[in-house]
């Protein structure tokens, strides 16, 4: 049985020799699985591609591939399922946070019979920001896309050959790996495993790129939200009748109170402001549909080397 390794790699010019002997290390104690690690370097500003080719030489089962520019992590992950051929794949980080040496712990779980294995954590070793990050992501995917209350989504995980099949038949703009599986399957176990210190450096991902995740989610894999903004639409309009009929008697009961200029102009801000946002929201959706129906790309390769020199 083989088992692929996906990594999507950015910013870790100084961590991803330490993630691949560590997985060197971690899969000599186990001679019946062969083994494929995959590399992709979602053009990263430091010094990392032309690491990559120095530990094409160093390491073997490695396939490296170059992205044109930043396509972001989730597209990396696609484009990394696709280049993997083993029965079983697990992903994890370039950073050395998700520990290579625990990777037996998902994939004997998942021999349990489960289609999908996530790894969770006592413990988080990130800053606030990206915990908060995680927080809100597993939240969202609970409420819009029906994740398992008891899983946490976290970056490190592995898929049976069958699932894996099943989502790289994305090929729409804007991937978003949770919500392929979970549309994929409902089998989904857990593992604790220790999350650690990086390695080295800080973390590459910003409040954009976080938000550009929640939006993925919901808008790909989910219409609830749209769902949401009607709702608020009707308790919005349903308060502006209830407080219309409020100042008629008010105004009938007391002749001589005063015109609520103040509340006007707050009631018509707030009314104005909740019809932004549920126009952007909209438009949000619109947007994604118009990008995909111009089939644009998950990514653009630039090359793809492999260590057997293929």
């Amino acid at each position: 049985m083989k088992i692929s390794l996906v990594i999507p790699c950015y910013r870790s010019e100084n961590t991803i020799e330490t993630v691949l002997q560590e997985i060197e290390a971690t899969m000599s104690k186990r001679p019946e699985y062969s083994y494929q690690v995959v590399l992709v370097n979602d053009s990263s500003p430091d010094n990392l591609s032309k690491k990559l080719g120095e530990l094409i030489g160093k390491f073997q089962n490695v396939d490296v591939v170059e992205f044109t520019k930043n396509f972001g992590q989730h597209a990396a992950l696609m484009c990394g399922l696709r280049q993997a051929d083993g029965d079983i794949v697990v992903c994890l980080d370039d950073d050395g946070q998700t520990p290579a040496d625990q990777v037996f712990d998902l994939v004997d779980t998942m021999n349990e019979g489960f289609d999908v294995v996530y790894a969770n954590y006592p413990q988080l070793k990130k800053t606030f920001f990206r915990n908060f990050g995680t927080v809100v992501n597993n939240l969202m995917a609970e409420l819009l896309i029906s994740k398992p209350k008891d899983i946490m989504m976290t970056s490190y995980f592995c898929m049976n050959r069958v699932i894996v099949d099943e989502v790289i038949k994305y090929t729409n703009a804007y991937p978003y790996v949770g919500g392929l599986v979970l549309r994929s399957t409902n089998n989904i176990g857990k593992v604790m495993v220790n999350h650690r210190d990086r390695f080295n450096g800080t973390s590459g991902y910003t409040f954009k790129s976080l938000l550009g995740l929640w939006l993925n989610g919901f808008t790909a894999f989910s219409v609830k939200p749209l769902r949401l903004a009607s709702l608020l639409g009707g308790l919005v309009s349903m308060f502006g009748i209830f407080y219309g009929i409020y100042t008629i008697v008010a105004r009938l009961l007391n002749p001589d109170m005063p015109i609520g200029y103040a509340s006007l102009i707050s009631v018509t801000v707030f009314i104005g402001g909740m019809n932004m946002i549920m126009l952007g929201l909209v438009g949000e959706y619109i947007g994604r549909m118009y990008i995909s129906m111009n089939n644009s790309p998950q990514y653009v390769i630039k090359k793809v080397i492999s260590s057997d020199g293929k």
